[in-house]
């Protein structure tokens, strides 16, 4: 049988937002949805890729070795500085990843094997076991690796580790049952109830993203629904009010736990390294005011019964 490997873009060990106790979170690249706030554009695209980062670029005049290795001419420079790589004409060679001395240049994804993937595991088994931990494996949309996952994830059972699979649930129910035998706990999101306005924001719309929700509570595994709480797009109250009914009602208040995630200008960097838009760099955000209303969102859940935290840490 051939060898299933994963395409990973990112490890954190030691994390303790995504799970229980500690835990060490293998990201997946590849995502079918493209949310204006997401904070790592670089998992949205399932083949790897090149990320420039001009500001640590010493230039042509003192290096120059990247263009001297790219084969193609794919390397786009303006004052003497390395701004952007023409994917049209690249040849995915990395060539200019391995010249460059200054870590301009950054590969966004990894293929790896499960064994591989386990070693990284097994290293901070001792503080799984301690705290309740285990493996997180997260995305971009893990569903679009779902074989390499469900392997992963066998794995990690067979050596007693506990696993967490979070997943925007966009993608067909055949994949969820092939990690749904491994999996202790499930994470996702709703970004919005209403199947258009979803759609404007993510690029798809929720209809398969809610049935796919629904079946997954009949099956009795532990959820955790989480709100990236976005201004001016789910923020509203008549957003939040059909949230909480669709919680209550179609998924029969068995989520465990909501967590509201105040929405965090992050990642712009990572987005003009791949020579990409930031879609809300306008936003104006006043911090303090903004809480202050994700705190009242958070009051009126737990006041319809439906445990909430803000933010992703719940209390020992």
């Amino acid at each position: 049988m051939k060898e299933v490997k994963g395409n990973v873009f990112n490890i954190q060990r030691f994390t303790i937002h995504d799970g229980p106790g500690v835990r060490t979170e293998f990201f997946l690249k590849g995502c079918p949805l493209s949310c204006i706030w997401c904070s790592n554009p670089e998992s949205q695209n399932p083949k790897i890729e090149l990320g420039v980062y001009k500001k640590k670029c010493i230039g042509l005049k003192k290096c120059g070795g990247c263009a001297e290795v790219c084969p193609s001419g794919a390397l786009n420079f303006y004052r003497n500085k390395l701004v952007f790589i023409n994917y049209d004409v690249c040849k995915g060679c990395h060539k200019c990843y391995e010249e460059c001395p200054s870590d301009a240049i950054k590969v966004w994804g990894k293929m790896m094997s499960v064994e591989e993937c386990m070693k990284v595991a097994r290293a901070d088994k001792g503080y799984y076991d301690r705290s309740g931990g285990g493996v997180t494996v997260s995305g971009g949309e893990p569903l679009l690796q779902a074989d390499f996952v469900a392997e992963l994830f066998r794995a990690c059972k067979e050596e007693g580790i506990n696993t967490c699979f979070e997943s925007t649930f966009f993608g067909d129910w055949n994949k969820v049952e092939k990690v749904l035998p491994y999996t202790d706990l499930f994470i996702s999101d709703i970004k919005h109830m209403d199947t258009d306005i979803h759609k404007k924001y993510t690029g798809v719309g929720n209809k398969l993203i809610l049935e796919n929700l629904i079946k997954l509570t009949k099956t009795e595994k532990p959820i955790i629904i989480r709100i990236p709480v976005i201004p001016n797009v789910n923020d509203d109250m008549g957003n939040i009010k059909n949230t909480a009914d669709f919680l209550l009602n179609e998924m029969q208040g068995k989520v465990r736990t909501l967590q509201l995630l105040s929405y965090m200008r992050l990642g712009e960097e990572k987005y003009m390294s791949i020579n990409k838009e930031y879609e809300m760099a306008d936003v104006k955000l006043n911090r303090k005011s903004f809480q202050k209303h994700i705190e009242e969102i958070a009051e009126y859940f737990n006041d319809r019964g439906i445990h909430t935290l803000v933010g992703t840490k719940e209390k020992e």
